[in-house]
């Protein structure tokens, strides 16, 4: 009995004790709704409490962090994730960020393309490797008379032949190989570039006798890596206005660097080709230590339009023709020509090429396999008059107005075959490269004054450009992420330009350098400086028998345009220092009716020289010429205010 009223006795005090803590439970439930509308963390410490009073027990301090409610576990996995969120942008953003810095660097050196349109040429070297990226030509201004084209000073690449291990070619574009056969008469270098672009060097060597260099041509395949030296290179398929252009991605010990070329980004290319953004991605991702990227448009905004654009031009154009259409472009722009000619056949017309350059490319793009054109469909300039004009396409050079192209011969009644006429349509598809504006003004002058009509950017959207608007050079930092930017190709506003378009873009502006021809770059993962600058130049090229013009001859030809010349021949008598017979001959100085005047002036000059002649200078002829040019020069300039080449012929009698 004492048993059973015992375990009765457990049982009692067990069921109160149940309900105490049922009552406790939903007061503590109660208690969490409360904190949980409330939003406040007494609510809590109120429970908590009001536990320990209820249990008569001190809560003990645990080394072990307490369990969070729902409300609190919620709000501490929301701020974890946004802190990760911004480890993460801050990383995806700056994928170098935590790179381990090393002492390994690269040098890079422009000898071309900064502060001008063309002509680009640069180095990059290691402590024991260089490369070449391109070697273009540019053209001279209006002071540089006689002269055809201007391509780099190769005197740094002298300095450091022995380390180079070769000439890598972005795109085929005359700016990026111009100068090429110049350099291989100095040089020899294996050539990596793209089939386009090899074969359109080789019609350069052909011209200039180098067919023997066509040993050094390296053909290349995009997505694929070549190990040159110190550098490993891949090509990367990008758009601009010739077919199969490249960026590259140049790898060595100390980064990657990025390097455009010429470049937009053409969503609607005519090849069906875009820009491979995907690899210029995966780079980003992997990270870029250096981007050095196009700025010609930099001043532009928004997107540059697709090639693909001018076809509707171009149909519009052919379709209201009723005589011949005569189009001329620059001859590299290979989709631009196939466009004019896939319109040209569908209304009916036989091609003509006139231009040898246009020629050459067309028909090295056709064997190459670029494009896919008949050539039953041509026809020789000779033959135009066979047909009737509203069944002729011409396709000519000339669009940059130079003088001995054929657009200008037409023009101008020069051509051998072909004169404008009244019901001719003419397609300038193409912008006038800065400093020849006024040549492209000249030749169409006389294409308006020949009534016929005319299709220019100015008048229609006749041309797209090749080069990357604003927001496409924005697209190009997002996708490569490059801790440091370098932008290359062009004036020096266009590259202040691009460099502003970097810092919206997120690139620290202590990491863009602006640079000129000349400066050398050193970059590593810590930092990015100009560390000297080197001689650079121009040598100025006559094309038409494809030799060099010494500065001497051009600054000659300046100043005979100038200030004139003058020429003096003097018979002098020895014994008595008298002026015995003079003749005077100016050019481009004085007019013909001041022309007597002058020559009395000049002799009264020479007359008072000789009275003060000392004799030995009569022994010595050609110090006798040198110090009557100087006093001549002098008077000259006291009356006249110029200084032309003054030419003294003196016979002593």
């Amino acid at each position: 009995m004492e048993e059973k009223s015992e375990n009765l006795s457990k049982n009692s005090v067990k069921k109160e004790f149940l309900k105490k803590e049922n009552r406790y439970s939903r007061h503590r439930q109660n208690l969490k709704k409360q904190a949980q509308i409330n939003g406040q963390n007494s609510v809590s410490k109120d429970l908590a409490k009001n536990e320990n009073s209820q249990t008569g027990k001190k809560k003990k301090k645990s080394k072990t962090p307490r369990t969070l409610n729902g409300n609190e576990q919620w709000q501490k996995d929301m701020q974890d994730i946004i802190i990760a969120n911004k480890k993460m942008q801050d990383l995806r953003l700056n994928p170098l960020k935590f790179s381990k810095p090393n002492s390994d660097k690269i040098r890079i050196t422009p000898l071309g393309g900064l502060g001008e349109i063309g002509g680009n040429m640069t180095v990059f070297e290691t402590q024991d490797s260089a490369i070449i990226v391109d070697i273009g030509m540019s053209f001279p201004n209006e002071t540089m008379l006689g002269v055809d084209i201007l391509i780099p000073d190769f005197s740094y690449i002298k300095k450091i032949e022995d380390k180079i291990k070769a000439i890598i070619i972005t795109h085929a574009h005359e700016d990026h190989i111009g100068a090429m056969p110049y350099f291989f008469k100095e040089f020899n270098y294996p050539i990596y570039a793209t089939p386009l672009a090899l074969g359109m060097i080789s019609n350069k060597f052909e011209e200039h006798g180098l067919k023997d260099k066509r040993s050094f041509f390296k053909p290349v395949e995009k997505r694929k890596i070549y190990k040159i030296g110190d550098f490993e290179i891949e090509f990367i398929h990008i758009t601009h206005s010739i077919i199969d252009a490249s960026a590259l991605a140049i790898t060595t010990k100390t980064g990657t660097i990025i390097h455009t070329g010429d470049f937009k980004i053409d969503h609607t290319p005519i090849d069906g080709y875009p820009t491979d953004l995907g690899r210029l991605a995966y780079y980003g991702e992997k990270g870029v230590l250096l981007l050095m990227s196009d700025s010609t448009n930099s001043h532009k905004e928004g997107f540059t339009k697709s090639e693909s654009s001018v076809g509707k031009t171009f149909d519009k154009i052919f379709s209201n023709s009723k005589g011949r259409v005569i189009m001329s472009t620059f001859s590299s722009n290979i989709h631009r020509v196939c466009q004019a000619i896939e319109y040209g056949l569908k209304f009916g017309r036989k091609v003509c090429v006139i231009g040898r350059s246009m020629e050459r490319n067309l028909f090295t793009a056709i064997e190459l396999g670029y494009v896919e054109l008949d050539k039953s469909i041509f026809i020789d300039a000779n033959e135009v008059v066979k047909y009737s004009d509203n069944k002729i396409l011409i396709v000519t050079t000339g669009s940059q107005g130079e003088t001995m192209s054929a657009l200008y011969r037409m023009a101008t009644d020069e051509h051998k075959y072909i004169k404008i006429k009244p019901t001719d349509q003419i397609i300038i598809s193409a912008k006038a490269i800065p400093g020849n504006e006024g040549s492209v003004s000249t030749v169409l002058n006389f294409l308006l004054k020949s009534g016929a009509s005319v299709a220019y950017q100015d008048f229609s959207e006749i041309h797209v450009s090749g080069h990357a608007a604003q927001e496409e050079q924005k697209l190009m930092f997002r996708l490569t992420k490059p801790k440091f930017f370098l932008p290359v190709h062009g004036e020096f506003n266009h590259i202040h330009k691009h460099a502003q378009t970097a810092i919206e873009c997120g690139v620290n502006p202590k990491n863009i350098y602006l640079m000129s021809d000349g400066d050398q770059m050193e970059v590593n993962l810590n930092y990015l400086k100009r560390v000297k600058t080197i001689k650079t130049g121009k040598i100025f090229i006559d094309n038409q028998i494809n030799k060099q013009i010494t500065d001497e001859i051009v600054k000659h030809r300046q100043n005979l345009a100038d200030a004139g010349v003058v020429m003096i021949i003097a018979q002098v008598g020895m014994n008595d220092k008298n002026l015995l017979k003079t003749r005077v001959v100016t050019y481009g100085l004085v007019s013909d009716r001041d022309q007597k005047s002058f020559a009395k002036d000049m002799e009264s000059v020479l007359m008072q020289f000789l009275v003060n002649l000392k004799d030995e200078l009569l022994k010595d002829q050609r110090a006798l010429e040198s110090q009557i040019r100087q006093a001549v020069r002098k008077h000259i300039f006291r009356k006249l205010k110029k200084y032309p080449t003054i030419v003294p012929i003196i016979y002593l009698m």
